[in-house]
């Protein structure tokens, strides 16, 4: 907790050194911190029942922090490129801890739904680690060091559902983010001994900061067709996410939230793809590992749609949706972040901000779909967002 209180550092270049273990350290970091995003989602058939709500209103609630996560790319994350990354991302942890005890609490769902909005906030996290990452690494492995980094982060994606599922089974919802608040300061202390300081690059006002992004958007073309391919993905990979347990507790299948926590488990297999995605776009070109991952995500929701019955048709399908996604995603962000090096926090928040806006999208729609037309309705708006991804990548510009 020194490191927080500590005076400014004078500025100093930055360490460009990436070691093994310092990589995996963000990997775990990023995975940890965006947990926090999605332990709601296998509980929100629980959260449901402590308030008296229906299903389409809890699942506002995973919404709601996915809005926060928006919110926190959009307003924080470009402080990366103007202040040290380091005390930044401290700050933000301590804010997720707080946040988190607050959820535990929440005697309403309205202020449970407040505080997931400021949870989001806070986890933009790894979207401060992953520009230093790109920082620090050598160009010609940058593609494997920020997949490597993002499988930590998308196996926390995936695994967050399994252990909040089974925690919340056993031990109620609340215990849920009560146990993250924890891990939270954990983190605060392990990252305070061991992460680098990250010197700034721009050195104008906050106003000028956020000014600079549509100037980014503006000039660069490849940064838009990124944030609208990403838009599409992510909000098919949030429609699926996110009804899943109301399809496991429906009468198709009569599972609980630990089965929707398994799936979680089956999707961090997938997970395991992210570093070899990031090879293919150092090897063949972001733009090549993109239409790979696009296609995949297709075929996913293809047999989700005719076999998602089945329980192995539904196992199969959520590996294809999450190979898919997560290699499109890191190939958009390796493009992305090759783009302008001395802007690489500012252009992330344009790519994810456009990422989870979708996202939100993904997860409104997806509730909605799943009240009025159930699990085909849902396998067929999964399934035009991705075709979406596709045609704007494969057509946007020409």
């Amino acid at each position: 907790m020194s490191e927080l209180l500590a005076p400014p550092a004078i500025p100093t270049p930055s360490v460009r050194h990436l070691d093994a273990a310092l990589v995996w350290l963000m990997a775990l970091t990023c995975g940890l911190v965006v947990a926090n995003i999605y332990y709601n989602q296998p509980l929100l058939a629980a959260i449901g029942h402590t308030f008296h709500i229906p299903d389409s209103q809890a699942t506002l609630a995973a919404t709601a922090t996915q809005v926060g996560y928006t919110l926190g790319m959009l307003l924080i994350v470009p402080l990366g490129d103007m202040l040290e990354r380091k005390r930044l991302i401290l700050w933000m942890l301590v804010g997720a801890a707080v946040c988190l005890g607050g959820a535990a609490l929440a005697p309403t769902f309205a202020l449970l739904a407040v505080a997931s909005v400021l949870i989001g906030m806070c986890s933009a996290v790894p979207q401060l680690l992953l520009p230093m990452a790109a920082h620090l690494a050598p160009e010609a492995d940058r593609g494997r060091i920020v997949g490597r980094i993002m499988s930590g982060l998308l196996i926390g994606i995936l695994l967050s559902r399994t252990v909040s599922g089974y925690a919340g089974a056993h031990l109620g919802w609340r215990m849920v983010f009560g146990g993250a608040a924890g891990i939270m300061l954990a983190l605060v202390a392990l990252l305070a001994w061991r992460l680098p300081q990250d010197r700034p690059t721009f050195t104008g006002t906050y106003a000028s900061l956020m000014r600079s992004l549509g100037t980014l958007v503006r000039e660069l073309p490849p940064l838009r067709r990124s944030a609208l391919v990403g838009a599409s993905v992510f909000a098919a990979f949030s429609v699926f996410w996110t009804t899943l347990v109301f399809y496991l507790e429906s009468p198709a299948y009569g599972y609980g939230s630990e089965v929707a926590g398994f799936f979680g488990l089956v999707g961090a297999m997938g997970a395991l793809a992210a570093p070899l995605a990031g090879s293919l776009a150092d090897k063949r070109g972001p733009s090549y590992a993109i239409t790979v991952g696009l296609v995949l995500a297709l075929a996913s929701y293809l047999l989700l749609g005719v076999g998602g019955g089945y329980l192995a048709g539904l196992v199969l399908g959520v590996i294809l949706l999450d190979v898919g996604v997560q290699s499109a995603h890191i190939s958009n962000q390796t493009l992305v972040f090759s783009l302008r090096p001395e802007a690489r926090s500012r252009l992330n928040t344009v790519y994810m901000t456009g990422y989870f806006t979708g996202g939100s999208i993904g997860s409104v729609v997806g509730g909605l779909a799943w009240t009025h037309f159930g699990w085909p309705g849902v396998c067929a708006v999964g399934g035009a967002f991705v075709a979406l991804a596709l045609a704007i990548h494969r057509s946007y510009g020409r």
